[in-house]
C-alpha cells in the first residue's frame, strides 16, 4: 500500500468522523504512517471540519489517537 499524504490523510480522517467514524482505525494508521514518512511528530486539524467542535469533542480526539500513537492538535 503506498503512503498516502498528510493531506490525504487527514481529509480521510475527516470523511470518516463525518460518517460515524466508519474505518476510522484504519484511517489513523495511514495518518500515522504519513506522519512518519514526512518526519512530523503531531497531527494539526482544523476544528471547523470536525462533526463534534466543542471542547469536550476535541479533547475525546486528542486522547482516542493518543492512545493510538498520533499526537493530535488544532489549529488557531
Amino acid at each position: 500500500m503506498a503512503t498516502l499524504s498528510l493531506e490525504e490523510a487527514k481529509e480521510a480522517i475527516y470523511e470518516s468522523l463525518k460518517n460515524d467514524n466508519l474505518d476510522i482505525d484504519i484511517h489513523i494508521l495511514a495518518l500515522k504512517d504519513a506522519m512518519e514518512a514526512y518526519g512530523v511528530t503531531e497531527a494539526n486539524f482544523d476544528p471547523q471540519k470536525l462533526s463534534q467542535n466543542n471542547r469536550s469533542g476535541r479533547k475525546m480526539m486528542q486522547s482516542y489517537f493518543k492512545k493510538r500513537g498520533v499526537k493530535v492538535i488544532f489549529e488557531s
